[in-house]
């Protein structure tokens, strides 16, 4: 690639300062134009974090010379910007929870299809130590075949809770959850869900439960709490002949958040210490299980060989949809506590 991608950000909180921002910065074939922000302190951030400018809208940005944006907002925005950098002819990664119900999100990928613009989600999890290696486990059939899939993001933080910026746990933690679901094992065709929400204004649902039934027979259970005092096992993914466990959450987040970049950590980007590997179980038989590299760092340089026109985007725009009508069906059987079954 002769030219990199020029690629502007939109929103610098946490995610976009964390996770967009270095990792752009870091991959080949791209290039981090600036900021779209409006606030003054995040403007000031900007400029000590990146020494990069800031524009006040998405047109300008457009007319700064982006060829794509990455949009990290709160979630109710999602929708309205990447309609707009769509008609813009602008490329989009855009953060999950990709919309905030099926039908916003079936719209959203159907007009990137009609204009002919690369539009992908930032999945970032299905680059996730653990999950890599929990696939290559599941794939080179070590653990036979897989009845039950069991993942959790789970921690202790009921106070403050979820950030409003999220749109509650289901949206938040679920779009994650699900997605990794059904990149393992497919379609589903019934979902059963409880959630427990604050009693504060606005409401939010803090803790919440899934039990995705796929079509191959798979069961998932999904868990994701900020009020969890005693988290479970990230994984634990049982098979007909073993059981795959592994307890520490992937590491790349607090390595971004530390200051680490992919650029100056080279081969070592992502690997996990020995002490946070996962294990096959079976019965009374442990066996460790070297971590899989985390790999967050692939997601930007797939996403510019995409707006090239020489590759697919990394995340197919209508796996998103997938999630969130799971997530629209998680919410109808949390309000009534009947299963809802999935055409």
């Amino acid at each position: 690639m002769t030219t990199p991608v020029r690629i502007g950000l939109v929103g610098y909180g946490f995610g976009g300062r964390y996770f967009h921002a270095p990792l752009i910065a870091s991959a080949r074939d791209c290039a981090l134009l600036g900021v779209v922000t409006t606030s003054p302190e995040r403007r000031a951030q900007v400029a000590r974090d990146l020494d990069r400018p800031t524009y006040a809208s998405l047109d300008e940005l457009a007319r700064a010379g982006a060829e794509a944006v990455a949009i990290s907002t709160p979630a109710a925005t999602h929708v309205a910007l990447v309609r707009q950098a769509l008609e813009l002819g602008l490329a989009v990664v855009c953060d999950k929870p990709f919309a905030l119900d099926a039908e916003s999100a079936r719209e959203t990928v159907r007009l990137a299809e009609r204009l002919g613009v690369p539009l992908t989600v930032y999945q970032n999890r299905r680059w996730d130590s653990d999950f890599r290696t929990l696939r290559q486990l599941v794939d080179g059939g070590r653990l036979g075949t897989l009845i039950r899939f069991e993942s959790r993001f789970e921690r202790f933080a009921p106070e403050p809770g979820p950030p409003a910026a999220g749109g509650g746990t289901l949206l938040d933690f679920g779009s994650h959850l699900v997605d990794q679901a059904l990149v393992l094992s497919g379609p589903v065709q019934r979902v059963y869900a409880q959630t427990h929400h604050r009693d504060d204004e606005g409401g939010l649902d803090d803790d919440v439960f899934l039990t995705l039934t796929h079509h191959n027979g798979v069961q998932s259970h999904l868990w994701g709490s900020w009020r969890q005092g005693a988290p479970g096992p990230r994984f634990r993914a049982t098979g007909t002949s073993g059981t795959y466990v592994v307890d520490r959450t992937d590491g790349q987040e607090a390595l971004l958040v530390a200051g680490a970049r992919p650029a100056s950590e080279g081969d070592r980007w992502g690997t996990e210490p020995e002490d946070h590997w996962g294990q096959v179980l079976r019965g009374a038989h442990a066996e460790p299980v070297p971590s899989a590299r985390g790999a967050w760092d692939l997601f930007y340089p797939a996403f510019a060989v995409a707006v090239r026109g020489t590759g697919a985007v990394p995340v197919d725009p209508w796996d998103a949809v997938e999630t969130a009508t799971v997530l629209d069906a998680a919410r109808t059987s949390a309000h009534t506590g009947q299963a809802v079954r999935l055409p």
